[in-house]
């Protein structure tokens, strides 16, 4: 049976005990309208008192034992008043002695988040930037738990780039902080010894890992995507839509160090998507050259006059993924609620090709600036279509999604449904021509 110390000051132990009751009774009244960000601004205060008192009293580690027992007694009906969560509320206080950034960031973060911060990271500067991550891109336990263990902070906005004289502020420094380097392919449990189209072959088989990396924003448009220019035909390795940078982002993999063509040949590929794929409301595309290696001096001289923005990282392999990391990776569920109008903006992208391409075979003219409502109005079969008035209907949730307007869940899955029949009726309507 373990006996409870009494305190070495009983004068202000209950006054300390009185202090933190006060405390507790008034912020339940505040709880019921911000339940979280009042019950871990509770916390703090509580670590902080009883860090103040320890330091200044000189109590030693066994007194949360006995605040832990009293507050239990007198608050039967709250929990998290154990001795350890007590012990992380002390460690709360401790590795954030501000309170203005703990009601900034921690406190917006639900406690379990505070608390892998607090045992998994010991840098403050770290801590408060996961803590800010966690907080603008919504991520569950398990993907912050992830992101630590990939070092996310030491490879975010590293990449070579020159966006800065390419793109506009703030566009540039919002793609800059983007682009990580290293990228960390470890979920792939591929080792070195693999061609171009294996890699990216794994790649889409992990889709979800993918984009995980990536991070936030990334809509997957297609793979070996197809161009043609001049009559000849070109294949994108990835193409992505940037939710939040409204702008195409073409991926190019290379197994092999960096060359100078590379450089040339995305070049090429960006002018192609900007002119073919690119909507008058889009941002510039950005590429993004992934490689096993890399000279920064070589890098630096191929992107030196290129016009186009792109930039250059490399990207790490392992022959096996371990487990903790195995269980850090979301669930499909956290997928979906994360990135919830990634089918609509390729559904988008797909409608608007195929109008394209029905226009240049018929007398129909689809100058590249016009949009959806103008393709479809312009043709008059398509407007015969049987789902083309439903289409019509929700093309502005089409809209939304493409330039990073909120949707909801259900208004997202209606507008995937018809813009999947409308697909359909173009693309048979073009294969009975």
């Amino acid at each position: 049976m373990t006996i409870v110390p009494s305190p070495p000051e009983p004068a202000e132990y209950v006054e300390l005990l009185d202090t933190l009751k006060d405390r507790i009774r008034s912020s339940r009244l505040k709880a019921a309208l911000a339940v979280n960000e009042e019950l871990v601004l509770l916390y703090w205060g509580i670590g902080r008192d009883i860090l103040d008192r320890q330091d200044s009293a000189g109590w030693g580690a066994r007194i949360v034992d006995r605040l832990s027992a009293d507050l239990k007694r007198d608050f039967p009906e709250m929990t998290g008043f154990s001795p350890r969560n007590l012990k992380y509320m002390r460690a709360l206080a401790e590795a954030f002695p501000d309170r203005e950034i703990v009601q900034r960031v921690i406190a917006r973060l639900p406690w379990g988040h505070a608390i892998t911060l607090i045992e998994v990271i010991k840098d403050p500067v770290q801590r408060i930037w996961y803590g800010e991550q966690a907080r603008e891109n919504g991520w569950s336990r398990k993907v912050l738990t992830h992101q630590i263990g990939s070092g996310l902070f030491g490879r975010q906005g590293k990449a070579i780039t020159n966006f800065a004289r390419t793109l506009p502020a703030p566009q540039s420094d919002l793609a800059q902080a983007l682009i990580k380097d290293p990228y960390s392919f470890d979920f792939l449990g591929l080792g070195a010894d693999i061609s171009e189209r294996e890699l990216e072959r794994s790649l889409l088989d992990h889709l979800r890992s993918l984009i995980l990396e990536l991070g936030k924003g990334f809509a997957f448009v297609g793979s070996q995507y197809h161009l043609e220019v001049a009559g000849q035909d070109y294949y994108l390795d990835l193409l992505f839509y940037h939710l939040h940078l409204r702008c195409f982002v073409v991926v190019e993999l290379k197994i092999e160090e960096f060359k100078p063509e590379f450089a040339g040949k995305m070049n090429f590929y960006l002018s192609a998507v900007d002119d073919l794929l690119r909507h008058a409301d889009d941002a510039p595309t950005i590429g993004i050259i992934l490689c096993q290696g890399k000279n920064a001096v070589i890098v630096e001289y191929a992107l030196r006059n290129s016009m186009k923005p792109m930039g250059v990282a490399e990207y790490t392999l392992s022959n096996a993924l371990p487990a903790p990391l195995q269980a850090s990776l979301p669930t499909a569920e956290d997928l979906a609620r994360e990135f919830p109008l990634m089918s609509l903006v390729k559904l988008r992208i797909e409608i608007e090709r195929e109008l394209r391409a029905l226009a240049s075979n018929t007398e129909m003219t689809a100058d590249r600036l016009m949009g959806l409502n103008e393709l479809v109005k312009a043709n008059e079969d398509v407007r015969q279509f049987p789902s083309t008035a439903e289409f019509m209907q929700i093309v502005n949730s089409l809209h939304d999604a493409a330039h990073g307007v909120d949707v909801s869940q259900d208004e997202a899955n209606h507008a995937t449904q018809i813009s999947t029949r409308f697909l359909a009726d173009i693309r048979n309507y073009r294969v009975a021509r």
